[in-house]
This record gives structure tokens, sequence and C-alpha cells, in this order.
């Protein structure tokens, strides 16, 4: 299975486009749709190109990981969790309970537990509750 256009368009959506390297709430140098790494650094620039291919990179690493943890998916619930590991990482991913209940079957239990990572550090963030409630409905779907 690969990561759908619908589930790429949430990811850009809600990690927005930055074309200038800033901090992010994690405490992380990040560019482009939200890409982090040794790679990023302060006060550095890309294209709009190399943003999407930097984005293509991330998901060709995070799929494979996420195909993985997450066994038998719909297309939805795939797009879902590559977008929530896109966030979180693979390793968050695979140590959730989100993961243990969709494995389980429970999938609208997978679905709340979207809800629960709206955190970065100890803050709470509108954004990240808008973007969990996007995917747990893209799951859903």
């Amino acid at each position: 299975m690969q990561m759908s256009e619908r589930g790429r368009e949430l990811i850009r959506e809600h990690e927005g486009l930055r074309l200038t390297a800033y901090m992010c709430p994690a405490r992380r140098w990040t560019i482009g749709y939200g890409h982090t790494g040794a790679d990023v650094h302060e006060g550095q620039r890309i294209s709009a190109a190399a943003a999407e291919a930097l984005l293509e990179a991330d998901l060709a690493r995070i799929e494979p990981a996420v195909a993985e943890a997450a066994g038998a998916a719909t297309q939805g619930q795939y797009d879902a969790l590559v977008s929530f590991a896109y966030n979180v990482g693979p390793a968050a991913l695979r140590r959730s309970t989100l993961i243990r209940k969709h494995r389980a079957g429970a999938h609208e239990a997978a679905a709340r537990e979207f809800g629960r990572w709206v955190c970065a550090g100890r803050w709470r963030l509108s954004g990240l509750k808008r973007r969990r409630a996007a995917e747990a409905a893209l799951y859903r779907s």
C-alpha cells in the first residue's frame, strides 16, 4: 500500500509549507512540510520543489515502518497512520495504544486514540487537536 494524494494533502495542510527553517514547538529545527533532521539548521532556505522532495523522502522512510506496524488496513486507515507517524515518528506509533487497538481490529477505539496525541512537551496545541481530528476522520473513512 502507498500513501494516497488525500493523505499527502492532509500532511501538507497540517504541517504547512515553510521555506525557511524554524524552531517547532517540540524544539527541533524544521523546514518544508515538517521535515526535521540533522540536515536542517538555523537560517536554511529551500525551494518549494525541494520541500516536496523532502516530503517524498520522509514518506519513503516512514511508510515501510507504518506498513509493518499496522498490518492490514484500509487506504484511509493507512493514510491516517502515516500522517500520524510523520508527525510523532514511527517509534511512537509502534509503542502506541492506537496501533495496538488497530491491530486488534478495534478500529473505533483506535480512531479515538488519535485525540490523545495533542501535546508538544507539556503544551496542548490547538493545531494538533485539529490535525488529530482530521486523522481520526480519515482513519474512519
